[in-house]
């Protein structure tokens, strides 16, 4: 930084610093100006031959004064300027500049107010000092001096009024760019929370079906351990596959937080409807009826309108087999609808435990599946049905802008051979909002 900007901004710091040396400038080039004879008396400039009266020195050194206040008070400074002024025009013989301070006060004033106080103040300021010098003064009205004033307070009053209208641009510039800062900042910190929302909803995808399945194989595992072993190690073969599946999702979720120079990136294909028989036998397996009905052969899906189709069925099939009862039965049906695919799971557990489910504090997934469908432009509707049972209901749209956008978002949060992987991410951070877990 140069000398003369770290002056120029102490001065900044200290303006009634600045303003006293700014007087000092003006009361010196007043006493300069006193000491020269325009042309006109003796042909020429002449210094030193005019001395100013004790009067005109005095006038000079209270206007100068009176400037060190102008940043404080710019309407009365100019006030007592002028005053100060006029009765210069009207006693001094030979005449002082004590108008240079006038001139400097309208200037404060205009740069200090808007611009309809400038043109009134302004031209008050020109017409009563113009009109005292020309009418009062010693002088003929005619003479430079006099035309001078006029000249320089106008001056004065459109300098002022320039250099407010620059600040005042500059102060706009500056504020459109910190409110653009802030709105980057704001939809920063919004695409952070969503993205924490969408592995959030798919960790509880993960979570809610493995470790739902895990906890029904390994009760059963318990009951039968004594009388009927053969079953028990079955049961306990399904935990370990149910176990071994989640580890595997977990990886694939976790594998999408990690940055892009990380080792063994995720490669295993997203989940989606062309698993649903592997998805429907593991819930067979922990005891729980599924039929699967299917008009859909030949439709392909986008990959997120996929893979929600899959979790709303996993999430759904994972709240029959919690809440339905060991009795229950379950039926999955997807039928392409023109546009449309509809998903829906029916069970026929106990009207209670289907109330229940609506109302279990803490629960995220079928908010979740509501989210999740709403974002690929979709509805998605859940309750009990009449006579019995629970029934979950979502219309899928084949084509949808939220599915391409959900898929662009997947594409740009890992490389190519995540991408499937990071799908996953969008669809299971959903159900981490949805049903009761």
């Amino acid at each position: 930084m140069s000398t003369l900007t770290r002056a120029r901004d102490w001065l900044r710091s200290h303006p009634l610093v600045a303003d006293g040396t700014l007087a000092a400038a003006v009361l010196a080039c007043m006493l300069a100006g006193s000491f020269a004879e325009p042309n006109g008396r003796h042909g020429g400039t002449m210094w030193g031959t005019p001395a100013p009266d004790p009067l005109g020195l005095t006038l000079m050194l209270l206007a100068a004064t009176t400037l060190i206040l102008r940043r404080r008070y710019p309407i009365w400074v100019l006030a007592a300027t002028g005053a100060l002024s006029v009765v210069e025009f009207v006693t001094g013989d030979p005449r002082a500049p004590v108008a240079m301070s006038a001139v400097v006060a309208l200037y404060t004033v205009a740069a200090a107010t808007d611009r309809p106080t400038t043109w009134r103040v302004g031209l008050l300021t020109m017409t009563v000092l113009t009109g005292f010098a020309m009418l009062a003064g010693p002088l003929p009205w005619y003479t430079q001096e006099n035309l001078g004033i006029f000249a320089w307070t106008g001056m004065a009053a459109a300098a002022g009024d320039a250099v407010r209208s620059r600040r005042a641009f500059v102060h706009a510039i500056r504020e459109r760019a910190e409110r653009a800062e802030r709105t980057r900042e704001e939809e920063a910190r919004r695409r952070v929370a969503e993205e924490r929302l969408r592995i959030a909803r798919d960790l509880h995808d993960v979570v809610a079906h493995h470790i739902a399945l895990v906890n029904v194989q390994a009760g059963v595992a318990a009951h039968v351990m004594d009388k009927r072993p053969d079953q028990a190690k079955e049961a306990l073969a399904h935990v370990r596959e149910a176990s071994r599946s989640a580890l595997n999702e977990l990886r694939a979720t976790v594998g999408l937080l990690r940055q892009s120079g990380d080792p063994e990136a995720p490669t295993e294909p997203a989940p989606g409807l062309h698993r649903l028989e592997e998805l429907v036998g593991t819930f067979r397996s922990a005891g729980l009826p599924v039929e699967v009905a299917r008009t859909d052969q030949g439709t392909a899906l986008p990959a997120a309108v996929d893979l929600a189709a899959y979790r709303v069925i996993q999430e759904a099939l994972t709240n029959v087999r919690k809440h339905a009862g060991q009795e229950a039965n379950a039926e999955v049906s997807v039928v392409r609808v023109g546009p449309n695919v509809e998903i829906t799971v029916l069970d026929n557990g106990p009207g209670d435990d289907a109330a229940a489910r609506l109302e279990e504090n803490g629960g995220h997934g079928l908010l979740g599946m509501r989210e999740r469908v709403t974002a690929l432009g979709g509805t998605c509707s859940a309750g009990p049905r009449y006579g019995g049972g629970f029934r979950v209901h979502a219309i899928l749209p084949v084509k949808s802008r939220a599915g391409a956008t959900a898929s662009t978002t997947t594409a740009s949060t890992t490389t190519a051979s995540t991408t499937t992987a990071s799908t996953t991410t969008a669809s299971t951070t959903e159900a981490a909002k949805g049903n009761p877990v």
